[in-house]
This record gives structure tokens, sequence and C-alpha cells, in this order.
């Protein structure tokens, strides 16, 4: 699709609704299968299919069904709706409701179990609907990376122009499947053709020196918190920066103007962007009192303990879709475990019995993973829809994705509620729950908070460094992480790029993304049946 005519398109534009019939039927049958195999696959395999580039290819195939009824599914704006909801439901079963309840399963607290999955319902659909709210604010710009959202309008768009640009995203995804064969970081080179790449730096430096320190110095840095206390020095700045940011931009823009503050080029006002805020902070005060109750974790509690715990899940929640959000944004990497990995740490330290940490870190699964999700699938929405160039059109397209993204994390949360407690006893436990269980079982440990408050400091001073690119939370990031080969692979697409430029990647890197993201989702299924 030409900018011209999506140009035209945005300035007489058809309001096509998420909720027409056969939307909602093939979509919610796709966002079914969706969820029970993403949650097969994060049981068996221990990690997530990109989600988004399979609901685009389901899309696009349902499009070219010869069959009169699939007609209007030749539309890419219903393609895009088809892709959010089996996006949303894959992204919600696995790495929100199934990553939860599995922790509870580990401890054998199976009485709290359907108690959290519900719980994972109301924070999950809270965060979808904030990110609805946030995107294209000053807090989360849609002009800014969100490299997975890229890949996936172009699949979209490639597959409904045809011709030079559908060519390069074959060659993409063909060198896509042939790299990850071999087990090359072909996807990590598509993301550092989109990305920021200076946030992509950050997470290649990371990953490298996690990888090489103990080989060639023989200090084991995975042993130490040491990464943990990184990123609880980098989020917390991250985190105080983007609240600076958003009231000095109000400020400013305050003062040349008393009507309305939208930002030129932003759909979200500054203004609009605190009140969802506070909003947010406030919804997660009552989901953490929900949670809490349903849960039975305040049995035995004092008064003091019940404040403390809802405050600090309520915090925890906001602060981590907002660091969730924006290494999202700039690298199109969420490092969901991670940050919920700190929130939960400080936690244990400040002395909550190990179901209430339990509980308070499923919350925080199921509120920062589908807030990234959702600012993907919106990114892929807002290029799709002509970059907002029609603010109202792009307004409305914007809502009817949220609505349809909250319907596909609905379903898959139901859809563990119904399969969770099979795949369990099958042994398919996500190894990410196993590890928040230990941690949750490990009790207080002053010596642990010492080495986090230590080790928070370097993080804080490269997070203020680096600020506008996420540059210490990202390196933190990458510290977490024992993946070296993928930290050459960033290191050297980034070296590339600054030598070769974009243009010969443009297209060609969606189909890296998409082919690691075939090969990774078919060769995980067949792993499930051996």
């Amino acid at each position: 699709m030409q900018d011209n005519q999506k140009s035209k398109a945005a300035d007489t534009f058809e309001k096509i609704r998420c909720s027409e019939p056969m939307t909602i039927i093939f979509g919610s049958v796709l966002a079914v299968l969706s969820g029970i195999i993403c949650m097969q696959i994060m049981g068996k395999v221990g990690v997530s299919a990109n989600t988004s580039i399979l609901g685009a290819i389901f899309a696009m195939l349902v499009a070219r069904i010869p069959m009169t009824v699939f007609g209007k599914f030749k539309s890419v704006e219903r393609q895009n709706y088809i892709q959010t909801i089996v996006s949303g439901a894959g992204f919600s079963a696995a790495n929100c409701a199934f990553v939860t309840v599995a922790i509870l399963f580990v401890m054998g607290e199976f009485d709290a179990i359907l108690p959290m999955a519900l719980g994972c319902i109301f924070g999950t659909l809270i965060s979808v609907y904030t990110v609805g709210a946030l995107f294209d604010s000053p807090l989360f710009p849609a002009k800014e990376a969100w490299a997975p959202g890229v890949a996936t309008a172009e699949v979209l768009e490639a597959g409904d122009e045809g011709g030079d640009k559908a060519k390069r995203v074959i060659q993409g995804i063909v060198v896509g499947i042939l790299g990850s064969i071999v087990k090359l970081p072909v996807g990590a080179v598509g993301i550092v053709f989109i990305a920021n790449i200076v946030s992509m730096l950050a997470l290649g430096i990371g990953l490298l020196i996690r990888g090489y320190c103990a080989p060639l110095t023989g200090f084991d840095l995975g042993a130490t918190s040491i990464p943990q206390g990184f990123m609880v020095g980098a989020g917390i700045i991250a985190l105080i920066q983007s609240v600076v940011s958003i009231y000095q931009g109000s400020a400013k823009r305050a003062k040349k103007s008393e009507g309305d503050d939208v930002e030129e080029g932003l759909t979200v006002s500054a203004g609009k962007t605190k009140w969802t805020l506070i909003i947010a902070l406030l919804t997660h005060l009552a989901g953490g009192v929900f949670v809490g109750v349903i849960c039975g974790i305040f049995t035995g509690m004092s008064a003091g303990e019940m404040a403390l715990w809802v405050l600090w899940t309520a915090f925890a929640s906001v602060a981590s879709m907002i660091i969730i959000g924006k290494a999202a944004m700039y690298s199109g990497w969420f490092p969901g475990f991670a940050v919920t990995t700190i929130f939960m740490t400080i936690g244990v330290v400040m002395g909550f019995h190990p179901l209430a940490v339990a509980v308070l870190t499923g919350y925080i699964s199921s509120v920062g993973p589908c807030f990234a999700d959702m600012g993907y699938d919106l990114k892929t929405g807002w290029l799709i829809r002509g970059k907002a160039k029609n603010p109202e059109y792009e307004l409305y397209g914007r809502k009817q994705q949220v609505w349809i993204e909250m319907l596909g994390a609905l379903i898959g949360i139901i859809v563990v509620i119904f399969f969770a407690d099979m795949t369990l006893k099958d042994g398919l436990i996500p190894a990410t729950s196993t590890v928040f269980a230990t941690t949750a079982e490990m009790g207080s440990d002053m010596a642990l908070m010492k080495e986090l408050a230590i080790w928070a400091i370097p993080g804080a001073i490269i997070q203020i460094i680096g600020r506008k690119y996420m540059f210490g939370v990202l390196l933190a990031t990458g510290l977490l992480i024992n993946n070296p080969i993928y930290g050459i692979g960033v290191v050297v697409a980034v070296i590339i790029r600054k030598i070769i430029g974009d243009e010969f990647m443009n297209c060609r890197d969606a189909g890296l993304i998409a082919g690691d993201g075939l090969y990774s989702f078919f060769s995980s299924l067949i792993k499930m049946f051996i």
C-alpha cells in the first residue's frame, strides 16, 4: 500500500467494526487455537511464539480461502483485527495466565490457582485498555520503533500489494528460516534494522558481557545478583524519567496554549497521559485488593502488612508496564521476566509470606508483558491506517483493536483455565514459573538486599546517561539473559547497519523476523509431540 493510497484511505475511511460477526467468529476460533498451541509451547519449550507474526499469517490465509464469505478479509484492516485477536490470545495464554498459575502449581497451592486465573483476567484486561489509552502519547509515541509491529505491518502490506515489497519479504522469510535452522540469530538481525540502534547496542553489550564473562574471567555473573541490581537501579530511574518527562512536557505546552495540549504529531495529550497513569494506579489498587481477597492471602496478615502488599502490588504493576513498554518500544524486546523478578525479589525482602509473593508475582506477570504485545499490534494498525494522518480514523481503528485484543486476551486466559490442569499434570511447566516459585519461597535475605542496593547505583547512573534510549534498562536486560550468540548477532547487525544503512534491508528485515518466528513456532510445535 503506497503512502498516497494510505492518505486517500485515511481521508475517506470506512468505519470497519471489529464486532462484525465473521470477524468475531473466525477470530475467536483462531484465538482458541492460538491460546492452546502457545500454552503448550510455553510448557514444553519454555519460550513463547511470535504471536503478532503468526496472527498476520493466519489473517492472510483466511483472506485467501476461495469462498465468497471470506471476501471481506481481503481488507488489510480486517486482517489487522484478526492478527490482533490471535496475538492477544496466544500471548495472554502463554506469557500471562499459564506462567502465573504454574507458579502456584509448583508451590502446591492448588486452591489458589482458579482465583489467580480470575485475577489474571482483571490485570490483563486493564493492561490492554491502559496501553490503548497511552499509545501515541508523549510517553509512548507511535513514531518510535515498536519493531515487531513494523514487521507485522510490512508482512500484511506485502501480502496485499505484492510486487517488490512482497519479493523482499519472501526473501527475508527464506533467509530467516534457513538461518534459524543453523541456529543463527536472524530474528535479532531483523529487529536491529527496525529498532532504535542505540537501544539495541545496549542490549547487545549486556548479552555479550553476561555470555562471555565466565569463559574469559572465570567469574560467573549469573551466579550473583549483580544483573538484578542493575535492573533495579535502571528501572527506578527510567520510571522517574518517564514521569518527569510527562510533567515537563505538559508544563511547556501549558505556557504556549491554554487549550488542547496534544503535541503535534501525537494523538494523546500529556494531560490525558497523566490521568491515565493515575487511573491505572487506582485500578491496580482495587485489583490488588480483589486478587488478595479471592486468593486468601490476607489471612494472618496485619492491617499494615495488607496495606503494604496492596500498595506494592499496585505500584509494581504500573511501574512494570512503563518499564517493559518503554523497552519494547525502543528495542522490540520486552524484559518481562527480568522486571517481574526484580519486583518479586523486593517483595520477598519485604517479608511477605510465600503465597503472597507468588500472587504478587502472578499479578505483575499478567500486566507487563501484554502491554508490550498490545503496543506492537497498535503500531501495526497505526502504519496500516496511514500513520494518523487522519486522527479520527486512527483513534477509531485503535479503539477497535483494543476491544478485539481484550477479547483475545480473555479467550487466552479461559483456555488456560480449562486446559492448564491437564497440561501441568503432564509435566509441561514453564521454566520461568519454577524460578518464580523458588524465589517466592526463599525468604527474606538482608544480604541480598544489600547486594541489590550496591549494584543498583551503576545501573541508575547508566540509565541517567542513556536516558532517551532506555540504555540502562536494556543493558541490564542483556545481563540477565545467558544468550551470547544473540548478543553477537545484535552487535554485528548494529555495525552492519551503520555501514550500509537501512535501505537494503527494507522489508527484508520484516521477513527475517517472520521467518525466525515461523520456524520457532513450527519447530516448537513438533517438539511437543516428540
